[in-house]
């Protein structure tokens, strides 16, 4: 059965308070379709997992910018002002994980594991308010997983089982966010049949997604 979708369906499946793992690294790789059918719509309150929250007007940043998200799981907001200035002003939560830590707490969520043990972040604020363990002599944070209950992602091509290709740098945090939220949709440039993406070609496999959106060309 096709998971492709139009964008006037998606409507229904986004609702204000959800929690929303985004893909992309300063916007190249983010789904910019489905952030504008975000901000169309009007949804607020969102946690929104997600690299950086890029510029105002790129990736992420007109959700900042129409201010529709409470909390913010990054590990970088210094190139989009609006970010900073909303945290300052207390009028948005932002939560700043490195991110080499943000990428494993999502691969562990996808996982299903308990968290994962690091080094980095000891010794600054990064610490704060977390359990630390000794192992073998050595300190680690004990970080926990994260999980959305949506994961919106970018990708260049699918099939119609949802069977997806990245393109280069575009590829970044996409793949480990599918594994890591209960409904999973990706915007796409491009469809095609199943059977035409060769095996070894496919970077995320369509088990993982649940619904595919062409903002481009279906054959």
């Amino acid at each position: 059965m096709s998971k492709v979708i139009s964008q006037e369906e998606l409507v229904s499946l986004f609702e204000d308070k959800a929690t929303i793992m985004m893909g992309g690294f300063m916007g190249v790789g983010a789904p910019t379709s489905l952030v504008r059918i975000l901000v169309e719509q009007g949804v607020k309150d969102l946690t929104l997992i997600t690299s950086d929250t890029a510029t105002p007007d790129t990736g992420v940043g007109p959700l900042i910018v129409n201010r529709q998200v409470k909390k913010i799981i990054a590990s970088h907001i210094g190139t989009n002002p609006e970010t900073g200035r909303q945290m300052i002003a207390g009028e948005t939560v932002v939560e700043l994980v490195p991110q080499g830590t943000l990428a494993e707490r999502i691969r562990a969520g996808g996982a299903g594991l308990g968290g994962i043990l690091t080094p980095t972040g000891l010794g600054t604020v990064v610490e704060e308010g977390k359990e630390k363990l000794l192992v073998n002599g050595k300190e680690y944070l004990l970080e926990l997983p994260l999980r959305a209950d949506i994961a919106l992602l970018k990708a260049y091509k699918a099939d119609k089982a949802g069977n997806l290709i990245y393109r280069q740098s575009a590829r970044n945090f996409n793949p480990i966010m599918a594994l890591a939220a209960d409904l999973v949709i990706v915007e796409v440039e491009e469809v095609v049949e199943v059977g035409e993406l060769k095996p070894d070609e496919v970077m995320t496999p369509g088990i993982l997604v649940d619904k595919v959106v062409c903002c481009g060309r279906i054959s």
